[in-house]
């Protein structure tokens, strides 16, 4: 047996692992009554994950960058979903997504954090920000904003980060370059934006201590999807190339935020960062409690400045 074999067979403490899918986590569980938010539903890791909670029951709202697509997603699913339109890197339709959200008149028991987008070949700005950090970022901090209060008691918020956050600059943030023209690079930028999901997750645990209300991020795994639309040829041909040994379905994929969200194993666990359903080891600037806090702070000021 390869050892690529012997790593995708294998299962860790929570009795699943690399090729656990999102059907095997949630399997015998009952979700009726339960209402997940999950960003992101019009394609890959967020169209399976809203697909199998579904499946499994639960009232999934489901956003995408307009409301039709996020309905003719959901719609296939069953009749018990909500669509709602979100466009992470527009302010404006962040807070107009939380306010549709909260007058669902619905308490969320789970929110999963899982849209986003993926090294752009190029600098682009929005608002006066490099665009992933606005989007992967600031647009779920926002949207977090935006619904802290329809949080169940007991409610998880799961944040789906990437091992590719081990390529963010040193320090993590760079806190005088969240424009990027002080120097960009596609994947310095994308990895800036993973820890800072990371991060953001880390301070809300601290932030969640005492109420029963949880936050946990992840490494879904490498999965070809819709994510890497933006990606130039070459890159795109390298990805491709490296997923022949190391790519998960998207099944697979889905497998570690519906863990968290819904599996009972997972239901006391705060403040942590998983991989293939199991606890793992981030990047070390990427537990820090200082720039975890500084970095909420700043998301804070930049959330307030937007019109």
């Amino acid at each position: 047996m390869s050892l690529m074999a012997m790593i995708k067979g294998r299962s860790g403490p929570s009795g699943f692992g690399y090729a656990s899918t999102a059907e095997d986590v949630t399997a015998g569980l009952d979700l009726a009554g339960k209402t997940i938010l999950v960003t992101g539903v019009t394609s890959g890791l967020g169209r399976e994950t809203a697909r199998v909670l579904a499946k499994r029951g639960a009232h999934v709202i489901g956003t995408g960058r307009s409301a039709d697509t996020a309905r003719e997603t959901l719609e296939s699913f069953g009749t018990h979903t909500t669509a709602v339109a979100c466009e992470l890197s527009e302010p404006a339709s962040v807070r107009q997504a939380a306010a549709e959200i909260g007058g669902t008149g619905r308490a969320l028991d789970a929110v999963i954090f899982n849209a986003g987008i993926m090294a752009l070949p190029k600098l682009q700005q929005k608002h006066g920000y490099e665009l992933q950090f606005l989007t992967n970022h600031m647009g779920h901090f926002m949207l977090m904003q935006g619904i802290m209060d329809v949080l169940a008691p007991d409610a998880r918020v799961v944040v789906v980060s990437s091992t590719a956050h081990t390529g963010a600059p040193r320090g993590g943030i760079q806190f005088d370059n969240l424009s990027g023209e002080r120097g960009y690079g596609a994947w310095r930028a994308y990895g800036q934006a993973k820890i800072a999901n990371l991060l953001f997750a880390k301070e809300l645990a601290r932030r969640f201590e005492g109420t029963g209300r949880t936050a946990n991020s992840l490494h879904p795994g490498v999965i070809i999807t819709n994510l890497g639309r933006h990606m130039n040829p070459v890159m795109k041909f390298g990805f491709g190339v490296a997923s022949v040994v190391m790519c998960k379905t998207v099944e697979q994929g889905a497998a570690t935020e519906c863990y968290l969200a819904v599996h009972p194993g997972a239901a006391r666990i705060n403040g942590e960062y998983f991989d293939d359903c199991n606890i793992s080891r981030p990047r070390a600037d990427g537990t820090d409690a200082d720039t975890a806090r500084r970095l909420w702070e700043v998301s804070e000021e930049i959330a307030a400045r937007f019109p």
